[in-house]
């Protein structure tokens, strides 16, 4: 038998489908709710209703957007030569806060993760290299998260890349091991765009290192 009335253990059961919020967390928001008034328990109701239907994706970049293309990728002012690749729409507004960064953006729509089901066709790679082959840009900048799966999918689209012939760089180590680009601060987000390095020679050199007696292979 449910512990409360049906409709708060419903409301408590949608709020726990969000990512990282557990059974008590989910709990708690679902009676901070309650207690707010009805007309702003109706506003918060009406946008996220609204944001289904007036968000769309761009088709160049793959962020959300009111309008198509995104105002950065019809900003005639970006430097469309360098193409900032991230995992998510988050990520893209982290490094944009930074106003460091002027060229454009791929939003991939997440990492390489095969245990979770998720390989190359789930993601936005064959986007990314088609735009390579109309648009020729002279660097790709790879910013994503120092974890397991940002490195392997950075080796990945190192791999994919390199037939084009175009400058790959990474995000410096001013980024610690674990952490992620979108909750990073401004002032970390500009030191590692500043101090981007060559992705296929740093990548290589790292795995040589912990692995000296192994031919390097693909992660798929």
């Amino acid at each position: 038998m449910p512990k409360f009335p049906e409709p708060i253990e419903r409301l408590i059961e949608e709020l726990g489908r969000l990512p990282g919020v557990g059974p008590k967390t989910a709990e708690r928001y679902a009676f901070a709710l309650l207690k707010r008034r009805p007309e702003e328990r109706e506003a918060l109701a009406q946008s996220i209703l609204e944001v289904g239907g007036a968000l769309t994706t761009c088709s160049v970049c793959g962020n959300y957007t009111e309008k198509d293309p995104c105002h950065i990728c019809a900003d005639s002012q970006r430097d469309r030569a360098v193409i900032c690749v991230v995992a998510t729409e988050q990520d893209l507004l982290a490094v944009e806060r930074t106003s460091e960064f002027r060229g454009v953006y791929h939003v991939l729509g997440g990492v390489l993760s095969p245990a979770d089901g998720i390989t190359p066709t789930e993601l936005n790679v064959r986007q990314l290299l088609g735009r390579l082959q109309h648009e020729t840009p002279r660097e790709i900048i790879l910013a994503f998260d120092h974890t397991i799966e940002g490195e392997s999918t950075m080796l990945y689209l190192t791999r994919a890349i390199k037939a084009f012939d175009i400058r790959i760089t990474r995000l410096a180590r001013g980024l610690p091991i674990g952490s992620e680009v979108g909750y990073a601060d401004e002032i970390t987000l500009t030191d590692a765009l500043k101090g981007r390095n060559e992705v296929h020679r740093d990548l290589v050199a790292d795995r040589q290192k912990e692995q000296p007696e192994q031919k390097e292979k693909a992660p798929f």
